[in-house]
């Protein structure tokens, strides 16, 4: 898949989610960051569920993990920025963290 092909669909996936989003302002950034929370909250229940009962669905993990895609997504529409930069300062981010050793540990300046 070429570049351009994944730009177009985060875009693309960019454009649905602010089409779907019910709420505004500060209700909307209360709302989506709660639905973040909730949402990785649910990743994490089908992983206790994975040691506790050694019941294992990627299909619902991915489930969930499009969920949290979802308010990814709508929070950083909504503070005017984009999938793109966040990937890209995240991609920077952790190669200097890696040159510099630090990958373990815990701090966002580490």
């Amino acid at each position: 898949m070429s570049e351009k092909v994944r730009y177009d669909i985060i875009q693309a996936y960019s454009k649905l989610v602010e089409e779907l989003v019910i709420t505004s302002g500060n209700t909307r950034l209360t709302e989506n960051t709660l639905g973040l929370c909730g949402e990785a909250g649910e990743v994490a229940e089908k992983i206790k569920k994975f040691f506790r009962d050694e019941e294992f669905s990627k299909e619902d993990i991915v489930k969930e993990l499009g969920d949290v895609l979802f308010y990814v997504t709508a929070l950083t529409n909504h503070i005017g920025s984009d999938l793109e930069t966040v990937m890209r300062n995240n991609i920077i981010k952790l190669q200097d963290r890696k040159k510099r050793n630090k990958i373990q540990g815990s701090g966002d300046n580490r």
